[in-house]
């Protein structure tokens, strides 16, 4: 019965031997069958129920045969997994530089807002916020635009399903960051000078390749005594060069808006053909905005006496801007996180 033990102990010790995969299973298998309180010692400790003395001798022997194969086959399965580990690891130069994982970067209107923001910072005007879901005063009756007035039309507006404000009147999704423009005379308590750049999202019920229902708008409003359309035609000149590069020149072409007079439409030199006249732009010239002299009423509106004090404001989508630097046809294409269009930028 014995004999029997010593063999099937030999067979498994070997065949686990054989499959192990790491240093630390073989030293687990050591242990289990060399170690202190092994297999091997428990085999030894049963010698004593023998009483035949040559039956001692011979099981001893064979024991400590056996013994000397799994310590045998437990060395060469130490050096096959150090051979393998090194075979492994062998086209490693820990002196290589690590391969850096991919790292994403901000989006391409995060990065215009940032750039807008900072050329505006340049000459002193003072980024801020208003509310994109605002009352129909700021929106539309504190600039001018009365109740017929058609930009109220709910086919041009989102208006919310909320109870009207008794002063304030319904709650819209805000069509312009011109909102800000008397929200700005409150904060200050009507006192200029200001120089406000409003950045935000609007809302319009147009959606085609160069509209869509939400979108990015900037508005600057400076207001101060003596202040002339030349102050106006000089920040856009030096937005225009700053944001398009040396050379580009802005153009005044008279328009309506109901919160200006003059208002004007803003045109920047066409960056394809310079100014020559081309397939885009047929004149030179590229539509960028709106603009003018803040309306009289505008001023009253947030409490500044436009007999004494004067500005003008000046607005511009984000996304127009890109897609004239950069060629982009389909204004879409800014919000379908195709990541083949916005790792370009």
């Amino acid at each position: 019965m014995l004999p029997e033990l010593i063999h099937n102990l030999k067979n498994e010790a070997l065949a686990l031997i054989s499959q192990t995969k790491n240093a630390k299973e073989l030293e687990d298998l050591r242990i289990s069958f060399l170690g202190r309180k092994g297999k091997i010692n428990q085999l030894f400790a049963q010698i004593l129920q023998l009483t035949n003395q040559q039956e001692k001798i011979n099981f001893g022997k064979s024991l400590n045969e056996v013994k000397q194969i799994i310590q045998e086959a437990l060395a060469n399965q130490s050096k096959i997994l150090a051979s393998d580990e090194e075979t492994t690891f062998s086209w490693f130069d820990p002196t290589l530089p690590g391969v850096k994982p991919a790292q994403g970067h901000l989006h391409l209107l995060s990065q215009a807002i940032e750039e807008i923001s900072e050329i505006f910072g340049q000459i002193g005007f003072v980024r801020v916020r208003y509310p994109e879901v605002d009352w129909d005063w700021y929106v539309f009756e504190a600039l001018n635009m009365p109740p017929g007035h058609p930009a109220r039309d709910e086919w041009e507006t989102f208006f919310v399903e909320a109870p009207k404000h008794p002063q304030f009147g319904e709650m819209v999704l805000s069509t312009h960051t011109s909102n800000g423009q008397v929200r700005e005379m409150e904060r200050l308590k009507a006192k200029p000078p200001i120089r406000m750049l409003n950045l935000a999202k609007c809302y319009r019920r147009q959606q085609d390749n160069t509209h869509t229902l939400m979108f990015h708008q900037f508005e600057g409003l400076v207001i101060d005594r003596n202040i002339k359309i030349i102050h106006l035609k000089g920040v856009l000149d030096y937005f225009g060069q700053a944001w398009f590069g040396a050379g580009v020149k802005s153009r005044l072409r008279p328009f309506h808006f109901q919160f200006t007079e003059p208002s004007f439409e803003v045109d920047f030199t066409c960056l394809n053909c310079q100014g020559k006249g081309c397939r885009s732009c047929k004149s030179g010239w590229l539509e960028i905005g709106g603009a003018g002299m803040v309306h009289p009423k505008v001023l009253e509106a947030g409490g500044i006496d436009s007999r004494q004090f004067r500005g003008f404001a000046f607005g511009c989508g984000v996304e127009r801007l890109l897609m004239l630097r950069h060629q982009i046809p389909n204004i879409r294409l800014f919000y379908e996180n195709d990541l083949r269009f916005l790792e370009q930028f």
